[in-house]
């Protein structure tokens, strides 16, 4: 029989990730019991009970994993294996992940901390995890066929090694990856530094979610897993918009945003109301020199970010991807530019052999919004979510960050709507409208043509049917 420190001899000193299924049955029921969540809300952060204290992070429609001190060691337990996402009210994707959910829960640890994390596949096929980022021995870097065997399905491995450095990375599979990162398999990782750091500020909020793609057709649960370029569900945490959860904050609270990216493009993330300093990436924090206030933050593809900013700007504020494409959902990106075609006589005849047939797109895409049209079950509407003045016409990649002078201490639910001081709203002019000066001297060609056409061509523009190559 073997016995628990000789198991855990055995598990963590080769330097390697190692398969540890063949151990007695005595000697796995030493694992630590894996904790599963299911549940797609924001979850409240785990305060740490043990080790040295830090500020947890708050993992925007996630969780963070809770672990077990082990003879000094951080002990965590993640199980790979298929899980059912909601996405968004309404719609449910089934997707691979870990402990219940795509992605799976945020790692926390401290500098200086050694870390065993055990590894059991659930999956139909072999896997094995990258820790994006770390510091590390090879053997543990998670790479299936060059640093390790792959974790064949049933198996258990584990990873042990110190966290170095402080700072903001992830972790995914390294084995038939662009099946499995298709399929939603990812996590956060966070390192807090062990004693204050000079360039990594105290701060009051703390979030952090990765930005990942999926290609789900309509009426489907299953993403396409050879898709390359053509996504159509663009989301936060496996979330997309009205299914992202607010960032709530108190008025003057030092706030933190750490991003990591896992889709096939970059994303120009933006912020409302506010302007920000990049202070952090996978390589750890930036150098003082090198920050600038920007209101938006590029992030390439397999690249984290850490913002940090004050939230001293009162009201709900806008913060989305700022590639249009990536706030609508799916169903959106066939549909020809129809913008100003008069479609009710060809509507009237079509009407007659389909009966439910709508025209799509005549004003623009917010008409979809308003007709409320009959989408496919399991299908997200291509734009939804009602404000307090009407429809937010966005999806994907959305939410809202709230700052609010009244929100108590250590009490972060959601305030509601922002209750705008009187004569700080656009609203409707009814007043005679002037003509605007202007200066007369502007304008004017270079030079004249040589010749001139007999007769004005207007040209015809069509929108691309398709949204390939982004």
């Amino acid at each position: 029989m073997t016995s628990r420190r000789d198991f855990f001899r055995y598990a963590g000193v080769t330097g390697g990730a190692v398969a540890i299924s063949a151990v007695s049955r005595v000697a796995m029921a030493a694992l630590p019991e894996p904790v599963i969540q299911t549940r797609p809300d924001t979850m409240p952060p785990l305060v740490p009970d043990s080790g040295t204290p830090y500020n947890p992070v708050v993992t925007l429609n996630g969780w963070t994993l809770p672990w077990r001190m082990n003879q000094g060691v951080k002990e965590f337990h993640l199980v790979a294996e298929p899980v059912v996402r909601e996405m968004a009210p309404g719609f449910k994707a089934h997707l691979w992940g870990y402990n219940g959910q795509s992605p799976g829960p945020t790692i926390e640890v401290v500098e200086g901390d050694r870390v065993r994390v055990f590894v059991t596949n659930k999956l139909p096929e072999h896997t094995s995890i990258h820790w994006h980022g770390q510091r590390l021995p090879s053997g543990m870097d998670g790479v299936s066929g060059l640093t390790q065997p792959s974790i064949q399905p049933g198996k258990t491995f584990v990873y042990e090694f110190v966290a170095r450095r402080p700072g903001t990375f992830m972790y995914h599979p390294h084995a038939d990856e662009m099946t499995q990162m298709a399929m939603g398999m990812m996590g956060f990782w966070v390192t807090h530094p062990k004693t204050r750091h000079p360039l990594i500020d105290e701060v009051q909020r703390d979030f952090c979610f990765l930005l990942n793609a999926y290609d789900i057709d309509p009426g489907s649960y299953t993403p396409k897993t050879m898709t390359m370029t053509d996504f159509n569900l663009w989301s936060w945490n496996s979330r997309i918009f009205p299914g992202i959860d607010t960032l709530n904050v108190r008025l003057n609270d030092k706030v933190r945003i750490r991003i990591g990216n896992l889709t096939m493009t970059n994303h120009p993330i933006h912020v409302h109301g506010h302007e920000f300093t990049v202070t952090g990436t996978d390589g750890g924090p930036t150098p003082k020199a090198s920050r600038w206030p920007e209101v938006t933050a590029d992030i390439a593809v397999g690249q984290m970010r850490q913002i940090d900013f004050v939230a001293d700007e009162e009201g709900d504020w806008a913060f989305h991807c700022h590639k249009s494409h990536h706030t609508m959902n799916a169903m959106g990106h066939n549909v020809p530019t129809l913008i100003g075609v008069d479609h009710s006589g060809v509507a009237r005849k079509i009407n007659k052999l389909i009966p439910e047939y709508m025209v799509m797109g005549e004003r623009g895409m917010a008409d979809m919004t308003e007709m409320e049209m009959p989408i496919p079950d399991n299908t997200a509407p291509m734009m939804t979510g009602e404000g307090p003045f009407g429809s937010v016409e966005m999806g994907g990649m959305f939410s809202v960050l709230k700052v609010r002078r009244d929100q108590k201490p250590g009490d972060y639910k959601d305030p509601g709507w922002f209750k705008h001081p009187e004569g700080t709203v656009a609203h409707e002019y009814t007043g005679p409208l002037a003509e605007p000066a202007r200066f007369k001297a502007e304008g004017g060609q270079s030079m004249p043509r040589v010749q001139s056409p007999a007769k004005v061509t207007e040209v015809q523009v069509r929108k691309p049917a398709s949204h390939s190559g982004h």
